[in-house]
């Protein structure tokens, strides 16, 4: 067995609403999205419009700067909708579901294949999008050549899916997608598992795989630091990687022939009523879960609480998201919060006596409590930050706008998700997420 590998920076967040492990069918969902704003840097082109008859793995769109890349429609159905924003942006395509009907791919051997073969296979399919990189966390290039490709097994976000719970059985799905994956790589497929309790069956057995193991508070369940910990990204090279339920989507295609987004997504938060595990199409609306929502003036994020999006009741999942999380919306005024000893508020500091109860959940809002002010160097994003990078001058690097020094800080390492912590417990309430994304643009433009 391998080494553990310990994080010992980071910063566990214990709130209320932790799902129990039960998993039902959602109920059926009138309509799915894919939306072209989940895929950072994506310049998307239709392939269809409004009316059109579209089965489950019918392109919807593409992406005009790398044509071969595929993004399909989850169901069959109608095209509903081409949603669009300002400057005309597209935002959602929406298929209005209707006969069951799935586009046909021959199954293959992936172990039989070359990597242009596979390749060509998954672009086709529309599963290529799953797959994601390192350096500028985008979907990945098919022209290259991975050092090597992740599968975290474990996700350590506030109120996240179980992965050992949903892979309990042995899927020859999952071994079918690793055999795939592992030919487009010159490298190895790492399998990153968590050390604190025995993986689940299918991670246990997976094979050709060199698995890792984890321990830590988060953000060790991220992919970016555990690609740092074993195999760091360097000027030219690239690491790809994929989520495990992801993972399951690519082996249907390789061994059914079908397109089959159908996953388990986790429904949690203080304002659900039996926080739950859901078997859902992917693209769903969050209308699925209604009748678990409580009412009230609350906020539905698609993903977590630290990196989702924010949604509304009638909106879509979000392509890459296998959690929907319901908390109490911030937009009341709270008179003198500061100068109260807040038993009863979460504080990464000793703001509030809250730190005397450390195993107590939380049910916090969506309030900044306080406003934003000057970005000043305090060691707060090194306490929570388990990279050897210095975060807030890779900040300060990315609003001068100095690609030298981004570079020489770890810019091709690092995506937002890296960064959640340090937005979190940031007292200057920077939005340190969006800045990270802006360096991340500044890049590939420069690069290219």
């Amino acid at each position: 067995m391998s080494k553990v590998i310990k994080i010992r920076k980071g910063l566990n967040i214990k709130l209320k609403g932790k799902a129990e492990k039960i998993l039902v069918k959602a109920a059926p969902s009138d309509r799915y999205a894919v939306k072209p704003v989940d895929f950072a840097g994506l310049t998307p082109k239709m392939l269809v419009k409004e009316g059109d008859a579209v089965k489950a793995g019918t392109a919807l769109f593409m992406d005009k700067n790398r044509p071969e890349v595929l993004f399909a429609s989850p169901v069959g159905g109608t095209v509903e909708a081409v949603v669009r924003g300002e400057k005309r942006r597209i935002l959602e395509v929406v298929v209005k579901t209707g006969e069951k009907a799935f586009e046909n791919f021959s199954p293959m051997k992936p172990m039989e294949q070359d990597k242009e073969k596979i390749t060509e296979y998954l672009l086709a399919g529309g599963v290529w999008p799953f797959i994601r990189q390192r350096p500028y966390a985008i979907v990945a290039n098919p022209q290259d050549t991975p050092k090597a490709i992740f599968i975290s097994c474990f996700d350590t976000a506030p109120l996240a899916p179980d992965y050992d719970y949903i892979f309990q059985d042995v899927d020859p799905d999952f071994q079918a997608g690793i055999d795939a994956l592992a030919q487009l790589t010159s490298g190895k497929v790492h399998l990153c598992v968590y050390s604190d309790y025995p993986p689940a069956a299918t991670f246990a057995k997976a094979k050709n795989v060199e698995v890792h193991l984890f321990s830590g508070p988060h953000p060790s369940g991220n992919v970016g630091v555990q690609i740092h910990h074993v195999s760091p990204v360097n000027k030219g090279e690239t690491v790809w990687y994929v989520n495990p339920q992801d993972v399951l989507v690519i082996g249907r295609l390789i061994s059914k022939g079908v397109y089959d987004v159908s996953k388990t997504v986790v429904l949690s938060g203080s304002e659900v009523n039996a926080p739950r595990f859901y078997k859902v199409v992917g693209g769903c609306r969050l209308t699925s879960f209604a009748d678990n929502i409580r009412t009230g003036n609350n906020r539905c994020i698609s993903g977590n609480v630290l990196t989702g999006t924010k949604v509304s009741p009638e909106g879509y999942l979000g392509f890459y998201d296998h959690q929907v999380t319901v908390i109490p919306e911030g937009n009341r005024h709270e008179l003198l919060g500061w100068a109260l000893p807040g038993f009863g508020k979460y504080s990464a500091s000793r703001t509030f006596f809250s730190w005397l109860t450390p195993d107590r959940e939380y049910a916090p809002d969506t309030n900044l409590h306080g406003g934003r002010r000057a970005l000043v160097m305090t060691g707060q994003y090194e306490s929570v930050f388990p990279m050897d990078i210095y975060p807030e001058h890779l900040v300060k690097a990315i609003l001068a706008g100095e690609i030298e020094k981004m570079e020489q800080l770890g810019i091709y390492e690092v995506a937002e998700e890296d960064f959640a912590l340090c937005e979190f417990v940031c007292t200057s309430k920077t939005e340190v997420q969006a800045i990270i994304r802006d360096g991340i643009n500044m890049m590939i433009k420069e690069m290219n």
